[in-house]
């Protein structure tokens, strides 16, 4: 049974929030018993890969072939991904997860004018701009709370303010090729995207590191006579990082073939409300409550920020997007499927066209 398209939107956004919102709780925990931030990613990875090549194996599912001409955008994509992935594993090791959610809550700022330079859509309303003030202002009031802050000032904050830079051209490069490369199938971003992301995952362990304290854990295990090389509960965690890991490039793509670049961002803002509710629980470094303040009022803000519509091109009383003709009807200013507003928090207006970066054969 097929669902419609706003029935898709709403699963795509769901979807993607939970696994965004699990991996980042599953991998702080993976963390604290496997300290080898790249080496975790590189596993994730391979993971995806074998359930992708498994399911096709067994004529489970369709797979994009790999063609050359798809790899070069994908290739560029993929240094962003890899970076932005290592710049965040770096910052859960180093600070608390109220640190990435936050620096995470200020990315809708810069992918909102990436979105108006580069995507085709306009500037965000006067709305728009107050809600993301609103954002950038409870992520000031959570920097002057943190301890970190206070005790190591800009230091505290150099991978998460990389990640930031590097996740939000992520966003809006990541809308970009979706909507330009014909891929007939939605494991095909999640292939291209893992297969090119692995090799600079295991560069990044080098760097960091990470094959040496492996080692030399390892060896203490051993000389110790301990049962376990490994932790088991680490393990565990690492498995389910695996699966959520798996989840999180499906819904992902998904989602992002639904929305705007800069609605995307700020799905994986909103949803950390939950995350940050469910880390006051299970773990010990968290901010102080005036920090969380600060932080929810990242969030109500997300919610108040509405979707820039499509600017519009006369040429023959038809409007475009990508090079794509429509009739006005069917091609209004809300046509990537999403606006974030305050009730209802969001409001579908799917078109019944096929993105072009995903056919319908591949959902």
């Amino acid at each position: 049974m097929r669902l419609s398209a706003n029935a898709e939107v709403i699963v795509s956004v769901v979807a993607y929030s939970f696994c965004s919102g699990s991996l980042v709780l599953v991998n702080k925990l993976c963390l604290h018993y496997l300290p080898y931030p790249s080496l975790v990613v590189t596993i994730q990875l391979w993971a995806a890969l074998l359930f992708i090549q498994l399911g096709n194996a067994f004529n489970l599912m369709e797979v994009d072939p790999i063609i050359m001409r798809f790899v070069k955008p994908y290739l560029l994509y993929t240094v962003a991904f890899s970076l932005g992935v290592y710049c965040n594993m770096k910052s859960l090791s180093m600070s608390n997860v109220e640190t990435v959610i936050v620096f995470r809550a200020l990315a809708p700022l810069l992918v909102s004018i990436f979105d108006a330079v580069f995507l085709g859509r306009e500037w965000p309303s006067l709305r728009s701009w107050g809600a993301l003030g609103v954002i950038a202002l409870g992520a000031i009031g959570y920097a002057m709370e943190d301890e970190q802050f206070q005790s190591q000032g800009l230091q505290a904050y150099f991978w998460p303010t990389l990640y930031l830079f590097v996740i939000s051209f992520e966003m809006a490069y990541g809308k970009k090729i979706i909507s330009g490369v014909d891929m007939k199938t939605l494991s095909g971003p999640v292939l291209y995207t893992n297969l090119l992301g692995w090799p600079p995952m295991l560069a990044f362990a080098a760097m960091g590191g990470e094959y040496e304290r492996l080692k030399s854990d390892v060896t203490t295990r051993v000389m110790n006579g301990e049962e376990h090389l490994f932790p088991p509960t680490g393990i565990l965690l690492l498995f389910f990082g695996c699966i959520v890991g798996t989840g999180i490039g499906y819904s992902g793509w998904f989602c992002r073939s639904k929305v705007s670049a800069a609605s995307y961002t700020l799905i994986g803002v909103i949803n950390k409300c939950l995350t940050v509710l469910v880390n006051l629980l299970i773990w010990d470094q968290h901010a102080s409550m005036d920090g969380i303040l600060s932080l929810s009022l990242c969030l109500v803000g997300g919610v108040f920020y509405k979707q820039a519509p499509m600017k519009k091109v006369d040429h023959d009383h038809v409007d475009v997007e990508d090079g794509c003709g429509g009739t006005p009807s069917k091609r209004r200013a809300d046509d990537d499927g999403i606006e974030l507003a305050a009730t209802p928090l969001l409001e579908s207006t799917v078109q019944s066209r096929p993105n072009r970066g995903i056919s319908n054969n591949g959902r």
